[in-house]
């Protein structure tokens, strides 16, 4: 706790006030550019990733960056954060991003591991499709190789479940948001994006070569 205080102390004698312009703007409102979907994991600093600044992100993070599907008899956190980001921010991207070594993957691949975590158990129960597809088409791959895989294919399951949320479903119908899988890779800082054409994952700097003009 001493580093956090210590940390706070310089932000504010030091960071703030070479950025007040732009908390000066922010204290205005926000128009973030991406609703990011991410997991809980301390390791994932979303700011340092994408290298944008406050107000860029409206950040959503959950064990295993999972995405409910809609069901309109339970409303939740996931869905009223999403909600809000798509029918009144109207933020124009949606990012579901997972990592390397995710714990609730691991977990989701041996939920005997959660057995004594009611709730994780239960939230994890939200990628039981995608283990089901990594179990039947990997499994002569290796444990880690079948957890990347699980990693990837729960990503694009997510996805699917977003679109069965209203508010994403009115934006994607208006062709107002455009929704966007990828992969980061702890060790060595990768991102792989989706390309939902060829059902792979692409370095995010090949994906998007058309937009950073290469």
């Amino acid at each position: 706790m001493p580093d956090f205080v210590k940390g706070v102390v310089q932000f504010q004698n030091d960071v703030f006030p070479q950025k007040k312009a732009l908390f000066d703007k922010l204290s205005e409102g926000q128009s973030p550019e991406a609703l990011f979907i991410t997991c809980s994991d301390s390791r994932i600093e979303t700011g340092m990733i994408t290298q944008s600044e406050p107000g860029s992100l409206f950040v959503c993070r959950n064990a295993g960056n999972i995405v409910p599907p809609h069901i309109i008899e339970h409303s939740g956190g996931m869905t009223a954060s999403i909600e809000f980001a798509m029918a009144v921010l109207k933020i124009p991207h949606i990012v579901i991003c997972g990592h390397t070594g995710c714990g609730a993957m691991q977990g989701a691949m041996a939920p005997e591991t959660v057995a004594h975590l009611p709730h994780v158990r239960e939230w994890l129960g939200y990628s039981k499709e995608a283990v089901d597809f990594v179990k039947k088409n990997c499994g002569s791959s290796s444990e880690d190789e079948q957890v990347l895989a699980l990693t990837e294919r729960n990503v694009v399951l997510q996805i699917d479940h977003l679109k069965s949320h209203p508010a994403v479903a009115k934006r994607l119908d208006a062709d107002e948001v455009t929704l966007h899988g990828w992969i980061y890779d702890i060790k060595t800082g990768e991102v792989r994006a989706y390309d939902e054409a060829s059902d792979e994952y692409r370095p995010v700097s090949e994906h998007y070569s058309s937009i950073l003009g290469g």
